[in-house]
């Protein structure tokens, strides 16, 4: 049987994830990836894709956003065979953290980690499930550069191109598998 072509694989995935409409919050059209962990295909999918990015870059850690980065990025450091740092929610995380505060397209928020994981040099991929206004992802850029560690790449499973969140992260290239469109 002939392996899945990167178009079936991505088709897959795109097919696996619900639209719920206002939730977080009324006007606010949620993708929700978890529906990605009902299909183990596309959930093995989005893994591989992801893993055969970044074999063959120098990466030494992939770091995951909390809380649906933590269940893409954890997979896809085993199957690299690289450190995974989490990035949590506040009090999550006992001993020395650094912290960023961000905005997102519907709250503000903050997240940490702690601040021994990266070491000064290392070389870091950033992982979470969507980007849409960048607000996250520029967090987790900053977080990483006040340990000293350098951001290789910020890749997501979901980009909302119309929420233009690119232009928050410009410097870092950005590694989506799908785009998907708001309301």
């Amino acid at each position: 049987m002939a392996a899945p072509t990167e178009a079936l694989m991505k088709q897959t995935i795109l097919d696996s994830i619900r639209g719920v409409p206002d939730f977080p919050k009324k006007g606010i059209l949620f993708w929700d990836v978890t529906t990605i962990l009902l299909n183990p295909v596309a959930f093995q999918y989005t893994i591989d894709l992801m893993a055969a990015r970044y074999k063959d870059m120098d990466v030494d850690v992939i770091a995951g956003f909390e809380a649906r980065g933590l269940i893409f990025g954890a997979p896809l450091a085993l199957a690299l065979k690289k450190a995974f740092v989490p990035l949590r929610k506040p009090g999550k995380l006992p001993g020395a953290k650094v912290t960023e505060e961000y905005i997102t397209e519907y709250s503000v928020d903050t997240i940490e980690m702690h601040a021994d994981a990266i070491q000064p040099g290392q070389r870091v991929v950033l992982i979470d499930d969507l980007i849409a206004t960048g607000g996250t992802l520029n967090a987790g850029i900053n977080l990483v550069k006040k340990v000293g560690g350098v951001v290789v790449e910020a890749a997501c499973v979901i980009e909302l191109p119309f929420l233009n969140g690119r232009s928050k992260i410009q410097g870092t290239d950005l590694f989506v598998l799908v785009e998907k469109e708001g309301e």
